[in-house]
């Protein structure tokens, strides 16, 4: 068996199909694949070639390749001609999981547009926020989302493109029905892109406590995509020699969405590298175990993405067992840590499946270390070692790096990473430095190259895979008359990875219950930012000399036993 190093020079090497090269981009000089397409209009024209294949299962719903690639050009047709689209015009996509979510991104990105992925979960103020900050013109909703945003829209001047929408009428103009609009048949219009024309706004936490848009030009998605299946190939070399000559698999390989598309990790490395290598996608609405376990035996789902918590979600479900899960050949997970129980359940009850993870972020689309199978196994703590085209270091605050063992901020280079924040350039600055991206994480590199990620320098929550920063959350709480201060922060839960937890003083004479508080701030922000944990205390919170809340003190007087969230 060839070690990791081995099989990834192997597979990487001068005449393969995932050769490395340097390339200098903006002084800055990378290792890229050289044989990446272009642009993501190439990408989403390799599925032309597979006409009647399956590609999308959704609920009855089975669509071909041939399908949505006839939608996909329809919609760009009318995002130009009807809605006077341009290249690096902002298109943004609100809605849940829908096949209509795929072809929106695909069409979008193929006239060269910049598609802005908006959270589904967020509330009216949150999308308005969003559709404002980014300058979007145009914004394809569900029916659920349309409601949120007309009135925004309106003000804005901006057009809004209903999905499965019953409405036969628009709103003042501003709404149209996405059969009215799109016409099948017509021709993609033809747009000249460029590797480094911006391709997506994501947005993620700011420091400022409101969100703030990840841009990404075509070339750094393509790179990410192009490295998730790097790192397979780099698996099957280690295992079953030269990747020209792979295993057949036991059943065709199939992806499960079970995360948001929103996400940069159902974008990239489960819808993006569906549509890429022509693997058929069954996409859930919404998370429910039950429902993912019965389309894992229906469909012979093979690889399934999530979180961990949903990986846990599937083992607990009390009929776990009476499913068929043996076509499943990997069990993925990201977006927070793996407690190495689940690692271990996972490697165990799925029958042939294998447990893997991966270590990456908005800001490096998706893609970063990552660990699976054998290696998980025996380093479950870890997320993983680096990949062909990603540099990682491990530094000090002087911007040093440290020795082996020794922690500090982890630190990634790589040709995937975001150019920037929208419009935010001092904040691009502090994050991004002479190519270089600061994860705001603490962890230390081991002998081997693992890569262990142990605390997080930015004071983000993560709740299911879900950012939250707690400045934001704290700003809302302030905003009720009976509150003097706040301290929002995570603790440990065994299912979510974290909750999120708030204490908070009251202003003398003030009263206020936690289900009161709870439902304040479930009005004003999305249902997953809401505290679940509000204990009240009846002095000053702790502060260091320099007046800050010490919320580490907080938390480990409140919650001292790590399962005490659960």
């Amino acid at each position: 068996m060839l070690s990791f190093d081995e099989a990834a020079a192997r597979v990487t090497a001068p005449g393969q199909p995932m050769e490395i090269v340097d390339k200098t981009i903006d002084d800055v000089t990378y290792k890229v694949f050289k044989n990446a397409p272009p642009t993501l209009r190439a990408v989403f024209a390799t599925a032309r070639g597979r006409g009647d294949q399956t590609f999308l299962v959704y609920e009855g719903e089975r669509w071909s390749f041939r399908d949505v690639m006839t939608h996909v050009d329809a919609l760009g047709a009318s995002l130009v001609e009807h809605f006077g689209v341009k290249k690096g015009d902002r298109v943004a996509i609100a809605m849940r999981n829908l096949p209509e979510w795929v072809i929106s991104f695909a069409a979008t990105l193929s006239v060269g547009a910049i598609s802005v992925s908006l959270n589904a979960w967020w509330t009216e103020d949150e999308i308005a926020y969003a559709i404002e900050d980014s300058g979007a013109s145009v914004v394809l909703a569900d029916p659920e989302r349309v409601a949120r945003m007309t009135e925004t829209c309106k003000r804005l001047g901006v057009k809004v493109i209903a999905v499965r929408s019953a409405d036969d009428a628009g709103v003042s103009g501003v709404v149209e029905r996405y059969e009215d609009v799109v016409e099948l048949g017509n021709p993609l219009p033809k747009v000249a892109i460029d590797p480094e024309d911006d391709a997506t706004i994501l947005y993620t936490s700011g420091t400022t406590g409101v969100p703030k848009g990840a841009v990404s030009p075509h070339r750094a998605v393509i790179q990410a995509l192009m490295a998730f299946g790097c790192r397979q190939f780099i698996e099957l070399a280690r295992t079953d020699g030269p990747p020209a000559q792979p295993t057949a698999p036991a059943y065709p390989p199939t992806l499960i969405l079970a995360v948001p598309l929103f996400h940069v990790t159902g974008c990239i490395p489960v819808m993006l590298s569906s549509f890429a290598s022509g693997m058929k996608l069954v996409i859930m609405y919404r998370w429910d175990a039950e429902k993912a376990l019965q389309l894992i035996e229906s469909e012979r789902v093979t690889t399934f993405v999530g979180v961990p918590t949903q990986s846990w979600d599937l083992i607990e479900s009390p009929n776990f067992h009476t499913y068929d899960t043996s076509s499943l050949a990997s069990i993925a997970g990201g977006g927070a840590p793996a407690p190495p129980t689940l690692v271990r359940r996972v490697d165990e009850e799925f029958g042939g499946g294998r447990p893997a993870i991966g270590y990456g972020m908005t800001e490096t689309n998706a893609y970063g270390p990552g660990n699976s199978g054998d290696d998980y196994v025996s380093h479950p703590s870890s997320a993983g070692r680096v990949v062909p085209i990603m540099q990682i270091e491990v530094r000090d605050g002087d911007d040093h790096s440290v020795p082996t063992g020794q922690r500090g901020e982890i630190c990634f280079k790589g040709p995937n990473l975001i150019r920037g924040y929208w419009n935010r350039p001092a904040e691009t600055a502090e994050t991004i430095v002479k190519g270089w991206l600061r994860s705001g994480d603490i962890g230390y590199l081991d002998a081997d190259g693992f890569i262990y990620v142990e605390d997080r320098a930015k004071d983000i929550v993560l709740r299911g895979g879900e950012n939250i920063y707690s400045a934001e959350v704290e700003a809302t709480i302030y905003e009720h008359p009976a509150v003097y201060e706040a301290a929002v922060f995570g603790v440990p839960d065994p299912r979510l990875g974290e909750e999120v937890a708030a204490a908070v003083v009251l202003k003398p004479g003030a009263t206020l219950g936690a289900e009161e508080l709870q439902e304040y701030v479930r009005k004003r922000l999305a249902p997953f930012k809401v505290p679940s944990l509000i204990t009240f205390s009846p002095q000053q919170l702790p502060r260091s000399a320099t007046g800050k809340i010490l919320k580490r003190e907080i938390r480990t007087s409140l919650y001292p036993d790590p399962t005490a969230a659960g």
